[in-house]
């Protein structure tokens, strides 16, 4: 019975110093791995927040990670970029894992900045001064840069829509106007393109948006059968959208 109780104190002991052992930050930690970003394909960057919208962010991703699997085009490779690389919690609770942190990483040069909605684009985010910069330095050399909801008040407050006309989510305009009074903003539209900037009403229509640049970079054939692969009726003429002449 005394060896019984023994070899009991023993394993118990074990697992204890085992468990020591995996908890005292000495454990092997998991490589980071890099998304794959070829050459010869356009750059797609996705600036996700805590808060980012799921609809803002997954429609126009979903639109132009699937370019890839379209033969003879320019596709594109899409990856995501935050001031951390710790998982970003979107508003709806979905967890995202960011491949770049702008803040530290050496990036892809980004030809297409996105900029989905999140929760705190009207008021916390407006005064993060290393996220409006980041979005400046990128806007020099971009070929495109969107915005989807309120997404356009971080383009806005950057002041890279000065002088051109955009939009946002409909019922935040008036405050968009009240907040950017010198700002051309169209209303009653799902997205507007002026110059290299489109900026969208965001929600659902933001497939719209994105089917639109595609449509811009590839054509119309292309655009639809995009569009068709997520089973979305896709004919520009049809859309609500504003391009200045």
């Amino acid at each position: 019975m005394k060896n019984i109780f023994l070899l009991f104190i023993s394993l118990c002991c074990f697992s204890s110093c085992h468990q020591a052992k995996k908890n005292d930050g000495t454990q092997k930690k998991t490589a980071r791995v890099l998304p794959i970003v070829k050459a010869d394909r356009y750059n797609v960057a996705f600036l996700i927040m805590e808060g980012t919208y799921n609809t803002e962010f997954t429609a126009p991703f979903d639109i132009f990670q699937h370019t890839q699997y379209r033969k003879g085009i320019k596709a594109m490779n899409t990856f995501t970029v935050a001031n951390t690389l710790d998982p970003i919690t979107t508003f709806e609770g979905v967890r995202l894992l960011p491949d770049f942190d702008y803040t530290n990483d050496s990036l892809p040069v980004i030809d297409i900045l996105v900029v989905p909605s999140a929760e705190h684009h009207l008021d916390t985010d407006l005064r993060d001064t290393t996220l409006l910069n980041f979005v400046k330095k990128v806007d020099k050399n971009a070929l495109f840069m969107t915005s989807h909801c309120d997404g356009a008040f971080i383009l806005a407050k950057t002041g890279v829509l000065d002088g051109v006309v955009s939009t946002t989510f409909p019922s935040d305009i008036e405050k968009y106007k009240t907040m950017f009074p010198q700002l051309a903003v169209k209303d009653s539209v799902l997205f507007v393109h002026d110059g290299k900037y489109v900026t969208s009403a965001g929600g659902a229509k933001s497939f719209e948006a994105a089917l639109y640049v595609c449509e811009l970079l590839y054509g119309k054939e292309i655009a639809r059968s995009l569009a068709k692969g997520l089973v979305i009726d896709w004919n520009l003429e049809e859309v609500s959208h504003f391009i200045p002449q």
